[in-house]
């Protein structure tokens, strides 16, 4: 199993019940194919570098994951099929990745308990 890390960008209309709903939904997509979900992160709403779609702004998305590399194409088939998706990006990480990935995920745990 690698391990994959994704962002992905919502479309901003959405209401809140609906990003979560949208994110829950490809996080099944993942367990359902055998995946593993090591960590999810809602960055929430952002002003994007540039307009894609006409829209200024998107909700992001990041899922960090242990998974076969052939759930990434199911992965990736289901972003491009829903139109609430306005950019994603899977990158298989490297071990340096992975260390940086597991100190972010350390020091978020730190700075919720506190």
């Amino acid at each position: 199993m690698n391990q994959y890390e994704t962002v992905f960008i919502l479309n901003p209309v959405l209401s809140d019940d609906q990003m979560k709903e949208t994110v829950a939904k490809f996080k099944k997509i993942l367990t359902d194919k055998g995946a593993e979900i090591l960590n999810e992160e809602t960055w929430g709403l952002k002003k994007m570098a540039y307009a894609i779609q006409k829209k200024s702004t998107g909700f992001y998305c990041l899922v960090e994951f242990k998974a076969e590399p052939t759930v990434i194409k199911t992965l990736e088939t289901a972003f491009r099929r829903d139109e609430k998706v306005l950019r994603f990006q899977t990158v298989k990480l490297d071990k340096y990745a992975i260390e940086y990935a597991e100190k972010r995920r350390n020091k978020l745990a730190k700075k919720e308990e506190a």
